[in-house]
């Protein structure tokens, strides 16, 4: 293997996870221990920090500080959702980009995201082997939804899946105090792939869980929708719990909570599919209390219910991304394997082709859904129930979280 010396440059991207600083603290340590890699780079609001060359000295940060990252929930660095045009469409952000990383001799360019990210990731790549630069491009997954191609699961999931079923086992016994009961509707992230919703079938087999589960996946049915909440709420004294993915759609494609509005990646801004399907209930059998509940951001930033394997698996995923590129290895994005023997569980370290990765949606399987499409079946149990094993020991000060607190020193060079 051809020894490259040079800098390396980590950043994060799209929506932030409990577990994101995790793999940015892998990387981090691993690269600031390289003999190879002479200076690491924190990008501040992934790409955009690059081009604005907004960039801090991880090297300035004192180490045990780097290793409280591990509990730190959100984007220590900043994220950013910017989508980099073809360069066949437009070459400027790329030159720029070879312009910074000539400019401070990046050698290692580490992008930690979900489907949008890697796409970013394989662009770049491809420019910089095209420009005959020579730049290792390792890709770190992330994402909540568990979407990315490939891998058996995703950084991130395991912990927002374990809020979930958690907050569900609570909702349930809050929703069962009074003589009447009432029709919970819970609103969870998940706009094409329904993997975080599927999670609050984990609280069911605690006999906590919610009776209806809507998935993207499948076309929803409002009438039969209708019909079910009003069987199960009959049949339980006004008690019904309904857990539904944000981007449920109808059978003609169109989602459920549609605002009408699109973002720049075109992407549907959904208007809340909890109120939606609450007003749905509340004109279609209003003999019931209908109430909802929108988990909205606390999936994804609620570290405190974190999964320990979870932020293990984070952390090793960041640690490998250098490893790999330290190792020659260039243009893939690290992915998880799962082993099973015995009936236990081990997780191995592989890496996935960016091409491969790029904007590819892994959806939940059909057969993990029942027939009626309205709830889960064990493969699905099976399949999360390991990802969501031990608890983290969190650092608190006066009884509060300790997170990480990074000086963020910025580098300056003419």
């Amino acid at each position: 293997m051809k020894e490259l010396k040079g800098a390396a440059v980590f950043g994060q991207s799209g929506g932030p996870t409990s577990v994101i600083n995790s793999s940015a603290a892998g990387v981090f340590l691993t690269a600031l221990a390289s003999k190879s890699i002479t200076a690491m780079y924190g990008a501040a609001n992934g790409i955009k920090g690059i081009l604005d060359e907004k960039l801090y000295d991880i090297g300035k940060e004192d180490p045990e500080e780097l290793l409280y990252l591990k509990n730190t929930p959100s984007s220590a660095l900043g994220s950013v959702r910017y989508k980099l045009a073809s360069p066949e469409e437009d070459e400027t952000d790329y030159k720029r980009l070879l312009e910074v990383f000539k400019k401070y001799n990046i050698r290692y360019f580490f992008y930690n995201g979900g489907n949008d990210s890697m796409d970013t990731c394989n662009k770049v790549s491809k420019y910089m082997q095209k420009a005959g630069y020579e730049c290792r491009v390792m890709g770190v997954p992330k994402t909540i939804d568990n979407d990315l191609f490939g891998t058996d699961h995703c950084p991130g999931y395991g912990s927002a899946a374990k809020y979930i079923a958690t907050s569900i086992m609570e909702v349930y016994q809050d929703a069962r105090v009074y003589d009447k009961g009432s029709i919970i509707v819970m609103e969870i992230m998940g706009r094409n792939a329904g993997w975080l919703t599927a999670a609050s079938a984990l609280a069911g087999i605690k006999g906590a869980g919610p009776d209806l589960i809507y998935l993207p996946e499948l076309p929803f049915d409002k009438e039969q929708f209708i019909e079910d909440a009003r069987r199960i709420a009959k049949a339980n004294n006004g008690n019904c719990m309904v857990a539904a993915s944000e981007g449920i759609k109808y059978a003609d494609g169109t989602y459920v909570a549609d605002s009408g509005v699109r973002d720049k990646f075109g992407h549907a801004q959904l208007g809340g599919v909890a109120g939606t399907l609450g007003n749905i209930l509340k004109e279609a059998i209003p003999e019931y209390r209908v109430r909802t509940i929108e988990l909205s951001l606390l999936q994804r930033c609620a570290s405190h219910c974190g999964s320990k394997r979870d932020v293990e698996e984070a952390f090793n995923a960041g640690k490998t991304a250098v490893r790999m590129a330290l190792k020659g290895m260039t243009d893939y994005c690290v992915g998880f394997e799962r082993v099973m023997k015995d009936g236990n569980y081990s997780c191995k370290m592989k890496l996935i082709p960016l091409s491969e990765i790029a904007n590819t949606e892994k959806k939940v399987p059909r057969s993990w859904i029942n027939k009626k499409g309205n709830y889960v079946t064990d493969k699905f149990i099976e399949y999360a129930l390991p990802l969501i094993q031990g608890d983290v020991k969190y650092p608190r000060e006066d009884g509060l979280p300790r997170f990480a607190r990074l000086k963020k020193v910025t580098v300056r060079k003419k």
